[in-house]
């Protein structure tokens, strides 16, 4: 029998020439999730710096139905319905960022169910709605389409929510 053989396995690699190569890789991998961690925390820092509360999305939606049920009723000399219709099931599909004359907006589009008081029959229903960012970006205004005073430029009638 006699001694063992020098086999491949029984090696050892020198220690001082893998080192380099495990610095250049360990370097790599804190680069890269430093990378990651700033690209996630600046994307998702924007998007939700930009959009509207949920709760101010909810009032605004009310608002809309308060405003279009008061219209209807004047158009038809039918008395003011009163009472607050109940908003649920915001199913938001679609934001996007606009001017609305000199204030930062959004245009939000989706689905949400609604209800008015009195009334057993809850419906569900598409909405486009624009909402106005207040000047100091800590409240919103429900904005509607005013008609154009010079012919150029979209004029908006806006509706202050209550800040929650």
């Amino acid at each position: 029998m006699g001694r063992p053989r020098n086999h491949p396995i029984m090696e050892f690699p020198d220690i001082p020439t893998m080192l380099p190569d495990m610095r250049s890789r360990l370097w790599r991998f804190f680069v890269g999730s430093i990378c990651a961690v700033f690209l996630l925390f600046n994307l998702s820092a924007c998007g939700a710096a930009n959009e509207p509360p949920r709760q101010q999305l909810l009032q605004a939606l009310s608002l809309q139905i308060q405003l279009t049920q008061a219209a209807i009723s004047r158009s038809l000399e039918l008395p003011d319905s009163s009472g607050t219709p109940t908003v649920s099931r915001v199913r938001v599909e679609n934001q996007e960022a606009i001017q609305i004359g000199e204030q930062l907006g959004m245009k939000v589009s989706g689905r949400f169910d609604w209800q008015l008081p009195g009334d057993r029959m809850q419906v569900d229903s598409p909405f486009e709605i624009y909402m106005e960012r207040g000047e100091r970006g800590e409240s919103w205004r429900l904005a509607r389409p005013g008609g154009s005073g010079d012919g150029f430029r979209q004029d908006w009638l806006t509706y202050p929510l209550p800040v929650s």
